[in-house]
């Protein structure tokens, strides 16, 4: 291994975003057999469970800024998958039947997902790690 490759590994920046790229391969890898990109699915997921969900709550539920949930649900809307519906002052948004009817197979490209890199770095551990990330992010971000 190059020495350079160690002195990086040593980042905490450095290290969560190889672990993102390729945790983003393996994702993209399962959610293409439902034609959807991960975080179209994710967000998808998150309508179906909570229809008439606000963009601000599904900007905090995915973690991603509210300009990136604008820009994914008009996509979403333009492909047929939600609605967005005005009460008073806020945007709702609601899934279509497209969107429920691949609710499952996005589901199972999820769990796929899991078992794929818990078959890779072992349940346990996918399990910490994901406690760990979660933990640290809830303490960056307070």
């Amino acid at each position: 291994m190059k020495e350079c490759d160690l002195k990086y590994k040593s980042c905490l920046f450095y290290s969560a975003n190889a672990l993102a790229r390729v945790m983003t391969k393996l994702a993209e890898d399962e959610f293409s057999k439902t034609g959807l990109a991960p975080t179209y699915a994710f967000v998808l997921m998150a309508v179906n469970s909570y229809p008439g969900i606000q963009p601000k709550e599904l900007s905090e539920h995915l973690q991603l800024t509210p300009s990136t949930v604008t820009r994914l649900v008009e996509k979403m809307e333009f492909k047929g998958f939600v609605n967005r519906k005005i009460s008073g002052r806020h945007t709702e948004i609601f899934p279509t039947p497209k969107s429920l009817e691949i609710n499952e197979q996005i589901k199972s490209a999820w769990g796929e997902l899991n078992k794929r890199y818990s078959s890779l770095i072992g349940e346990a551990d996918g399990r910490d790690l994901t406690e760990k990330i979660n933990q640290a992010i809830e303490k960056i971000i307070e």
